[in-house]
């Protein structure tokens, strides 16, 4: 992969406070879901800061693309349009008295002309599934849909980098969970996405990099099971384990499971513990086919024939952009988080689901579904629902050009 952003023994001391930095080297990959890790003081948020140039280093060096960043003021605009930055608290970061003033304002200042500024401004609402909150005040807003407008504020500028700091703080479950179910979005589209977190159960399931700090240094980095299979690393960084790999640390440490590869989800953990038992994955009967809809395309009222026909027994809705279809359309999901693995759990056991999704995240489906059907030696079949109408003669599959 192409490494994107590098650091080089960066070092930062606030005025009058300990170093927040020393001496950090690292590497971030084009097309990484990277997780910085580590309690609260670790130097997460002041390393985040130095990517888009708000903070500058008292010494050593950051490369974007190859070229160390430069600080006079245009350097510092092309930077800060290509590596977005979203606050822990939006309430720093929206300033505008409507939510289309407040997303409009990088587009604006970019100097597009007004129709751009529109089209920017209505696909990135239409992107974080808040369509019509155009004219609505921001202090209006719940947590979870202020953090939605501040990420749209970012896309309307169509960043390469997007830099998450806490993304989660603050929200109930429901809402951390849709915002990390859309940079999962954002990540499948091709964009770089960075978060800061002290949360190792999220950064365990999400990132596929961890780089695990502690008072301004890097302890290490590499992939999540890597990072937090070492409990003195934990321990030094003042963390605990994610609850799966505990539990798959201490089955180890007594003989029960062989020490492996850790696994990195219940899907994953499961599968193991079947084959310890039985020597093999086991299915029902028949394994069950996932049915795939894509949220844009699809007629909601033949789609709702569909699942009020019985022709699935668990519908799963992904994406921001999904679950306002869903709504819409009166489509209550049993899944709106972590569909893909509880799909692939249900048609195990010879059970058919359907998953609403939409974009990029529509081929992530057919992608994640293959990879584990070819890992597994489990083939689950995965059908566009437009195709049940030639399969089954009832759905109707009208498409929408």
């Amino acid at each position: 992969m192409r490494t994107l952003i590098e650091t080089e023994n960066l070092t930062y001391t606030y005025p009058n406070g300990p170093a927040a930095l020393a001496g950090v080297s690292l590497r971030i990959e084009a097309g990484s879901k990277t997780a910085i890790v580590g309690p609260n003081g670790a130097g997460k948020s002041t390393l985040l800061l130095m990517f888009n140039g708000m903070l500058r280093p008292d010494r050593g060096e950051i490369r974007f693309a190859g070229r160390p960043i430069a600080y006079d003021n245009r350097s510092l605009r092309d930077l800060r349009r290509r590596v977005g930055f979203v606050f822990q608290n939006p309430d720093l970061q929206i300033i505008a008295p409507t939510v289309e003033a407040d997303v409009a304002f990088g587009p604006l200042n970019l100097g597009l002309p007004p129709d751009a500024v529109r089209k920017a401004v209505r696909d990135a609402l239409g992107y974080v599934g808040l369509q019509g909150y155009e004219r609505r005040p921001p202090h209006h807003l719940s947590g979870g849909e202020k953090k939605r407008v501040a990420i749209a504020g970012i896309l309307a500028m169509e960043p390469d980098v997007l830099v998450f700091d806490e993304p989660t703080n603050t929200l109930d479950p429901a809402s951390a969970e849709e915002v990390m179910e859309l940079l999962d979005e954002l990540a499948s589209s091709g964009r770089t996405v960075l978060i800061s977190t002290h949360d190792v159960e999220l950064a365990y399931r999400w990132a596929d990099s961890a780089i695990l700090m502690e008072r301004g240094r890097i302890l290490a980095r590499g992939s999540p099971e890597e990072v937090f299979s070492d409990p003195g690393l934990l321990a030094a960084a003042r963390l605990k384990p994610p609850a799966l790999l505990d539990l798959y640390n201490e089955l180890a440490f007594r003989g029960i499971i062989d020490r492996d590869a850790p696994p990195k989800s219940v899907l994953e953990f499961t599968d193991r513990i079947e084959r310890i038992l039985h020597g093999h994955i086991r299915t029902g009967e028949r394994v069950g086919d996932v049915y795939l809809c894509d949220a844009e395309r699809v007629c909601g009222d033949e789609l709702r024939r569909f699942i009020e026909s019985g022709a699935v027994e668990h519908v799963g809705a992904m994406g921001t952009r999904a679950k306002e279809f869903a709504g819409r359309e009166r489509i209550y999901p049993d899944y709106t988080y972590g569909v893909i693995d509880r799909c692939i759990l249900k048609a195990l056991i010879g059970e058919d689901s359907l998953i609403i999704t939409s974009g990029g995240m529509v081929e992530h489906v057919k992608r994640r579904i293959a990879e584990y059907s070819a890992e597994s030696g489990q083939k689950i079949p995965v059908i566009p629902v437009e195709e049940h109408k030639g399969r089954h003669g009832a759905i109707g599959g009208r498409i929408s050009s």
